[in-house]
């Protein structure tokens, strides 16, 4: 949640940080704000709404210098307005603040604030936060950085942070635990964000900070690193960022939500690259093999996830248990977390998440290891806190994704973890040598279906002008397809803000039928399946109530054809690997309806792209 961005060098600090903040407006858009430290004085504007009326709002004014701070933020304490929106100033004003994360014990230390005279503006957090800093600066004489590290000391809850001092404006003091926190280095000068994507132009050399560790940030000197427990110095590990900016642009699309659905036959192609070889009969993942006694000899499987990465969990279970024969259990991290669960060092975890900073599932990896299980990551983000919290794992390389509601990092998953089913089944001797063969030779041929089935994107969209004002929407599908259906409710309810529910097939009889009349949209997942005959009767009881009927069929499919009223077709693959095919018409239908109803597509309301607190 939020977005963070800070810049201190000999360029102006403003357009690169106000250009910064429109990049990672995905991580929250409730309100933005900037602090630009300029002659000893700040000059601070704020505003509710989106980063655009920020910048309308400060280009009115002189705001040229070479220090500055800004943020867009996804609301948590405080309602989003002018005046809870970051940064803060300490009571002073002589101290400015940004924030993601939340400060758990923020009550107890503001009611000690107000005992010595303090008061607030704002309902944050976070003015709590920079009032304390000040108060230990003025109590115990210390430098910004030192009193920095002792608030923290002080504070339970997660949070990256930068803070700036009118009297100190050669620095910025930044700190991480739990929130994302990455450091640019230039030549002479700092980027600091909340991810990489603010300073891509301008520099490819990064750190990421770990956690509970704090940087001082000066232009002309080595970057500054600190643990905030011990005030130990710590050696900076400067990686190389792969990333380039045309991947983070929309490349003449209308929104970056469909550029990533289109975009999907190279991420899945990229996850599979140097690690599927069907010619010589080879999966080859690193990871993986370090660890393929630990998924041998597991007694059983728990895959932790939030959102669209816990669908792409429940697809795995299927694969896992179908081909692997290992026994998986799919958990909710953010209950996972909380339930004290039974785990042992003959379990092995896997823990998905597309931005690798997810709070519930990294709380949940932590959890697990203090257990002895072993962890695998799946994320899609180089350098993230869940890539650096387990033992191994695999990057999906999906490329950045920008809309909030995710869609290739889906697919890119599910063919990250059904290569890894194969690799452990095969391993196993779980799966005949032949079928080893075949499913590698259709896994490789995926990207290229998905290209054909791209190309009825027209038909969905009729589709789609047909059933824009629905208000209710309800999705079916069974066996690896039951996922898939909770998968496109959740897109269509995310982007369209119209109510969908997903449901086993069978488990229609048992409640959802009472909801079905002729205003009822029912979406069927029906591939030709073991399971085809049990779709089929589901779409005649919808029938028979007067649903209206919209089928993802395969091509050359008589039966449901007859039935329903749109069909909508995927090209032919193996059961295993159908939720690759049938969630692209399921995504490209909750986009055209949500853009169709006026819906911010790329950003939807009250939702941020990387869920960094609870």
């Amino acid at each position: 949640m939020c977005g963070i961005v800070g810049y201190i060098g000999s360029k102006q600090a403003y357009p690169i940080v106000i250009n910064g903040l429109k990049r990672l407006e995905y991580r929250g858009y409730d309100s933005a704000g900037i602090a630009l430290l300029d002659a000893g004085a700040f000059k601070l504007y704020k505003r509710k709404g989106k980063v655009a009326e920020l910048d309308a709002l400060a280009t009115q004014s002189d705001i040229g210098a070479a220090l500055a701070i800004g943020h867009t933020r996804w609301a948590t304490h405080g309602i989003p307005n002018d005046v809870n929106s970051h940064p803060h100033l300490s009571q002073s004003g002589r101290l400015a603040l940004i924030h993601n994360g939340i400060i758990e014990n923020f009550s107890a230390l503001k009611e000690a604030l107000i005992d010595r005279g303090f008061s607030f503006k704002s309902e944050t957090d976070t003015e709590v936060l920079v009032n304390l800093i000040e108060d230990i600066m003025k109590e115990e004489s210390l430098p910004l950085d030192q009193a920095v590290r002792i608030a923290l000391n002080q504070v339970i809850g997660a949070y990256a942070i930068c803070v700036i001092d009118r009297e100190q404006p050669d620095r910025i003091v930044v700190a991480k635990k739990g929130s994302p926190l990455v450091i640019g280095i230039g030549e002479g000068e700092y980027f600091i964000a909340s991810d990489a994507t603010p300073f891509l132009e301008f520099t490819k050399n990064v750190v990421y900070l770990e956690e509970e560790e704090m940087a001082v940030v000066q232009p002309g000197r080595s970057l500054e690193i600190r643990s905030i427990a011990s005030n130990r110095m710590v050696d900076p590990y400067i990686q190389k960022l792969q990333m380039d900016l045309e991947s983070i642009e929309k490349g003449g699309y209308e929104h970056f939500m469909l550029k990533e659905i289109y975009e999907q036959p190279r991420s899945i192609r990229d996850s599979l690259r140097g690690r599927l070889q069907p010619d010589k009969g080879l999966v080859k993942m690193g990871g993986v093999n370090e660890y393929i006694e630990k998924f041998n000899k597991a007694e059983r499987i728990i895959i932790v996830g939030c959102g669209t990465s816990w669908h792409a969990g429940l697809v795995a279970e299927y694969i896992f248990e179908e081909l692997a024969r290992i026994p998986v259990e799919v958990e909710y991290a953010s209950e996972f977390r909380y339930r004290n669960p039974i785990i042992s060092e003959k379990d092995v975890v896997i823990a998905i998440s597309q931005s690798g900073e997810t709070a519930d599932t990294l709380a949940a990896i932590k959890l697990a290891k203090s257990k002895g299980a072993t962890i695998f990551g799946i994320c899609n983000v180089v350098g993230s806190s869940i890539a650096r919290e387990t033992h191994a794992g695999a990057y999906t390389h999906a490329g950045p994704e920008i809309g909030v509601a995710s869609t290739k990092a889906f697919t890119a998953q599910v063919a990250v973890l059904s290569l890894i089913a194969l690799r452990i089944a095969h391993d196993r001797g779980a799966i005949k040598e032949s079928d080893y063969h075949r499913l590698l030779q259709e896994l490789d041929a995926i990207p290229a279906k998905i290209e054909k089935m791209l190309e009825s994107d027209a038909q969905v969209l009729e589709i789609s002008r047909k059933f824009k004002d629905a208000q209710h929407f309800l999705y079916l599908g069974r066996s690896y397809n039951f996922p898939v259906a909770l998968e496109g409710a959740l897109k269509l309810k995310e982007i369209s803000y119209i109510h969908a529910e997903g449901y086993p097939a069978a488990e229609m009889k048992h409640g959802p039928i009472a909801l079905i009349d002729e205003n009822m949209p029912v979406v069927v997942i029906a591939p030709l399946n073991t399971h085809y005959e049990k779709i089929v009767s589901n779409v005649q009881e919808v029938k028979a109530r007067n649903g209206r009927v919209i089928c993802i069929v395969n091509k050359g499919d008589t039966e449901i054809r007859k039935l329903a009223e749109h069909v909508i077709e995927v090209e032919d693959t193996l059961d295993v690997f159908t939720p690759l095919l049938t969630t692209i018409p399921l995504q490209l239908l909750a986009y055209h309806i949500a853009v169709m109803r006026g819906c911010n597509v790329d950003q939807p309301r009250n939702l941020a792209k990387s869920v960094t607190v609870e």
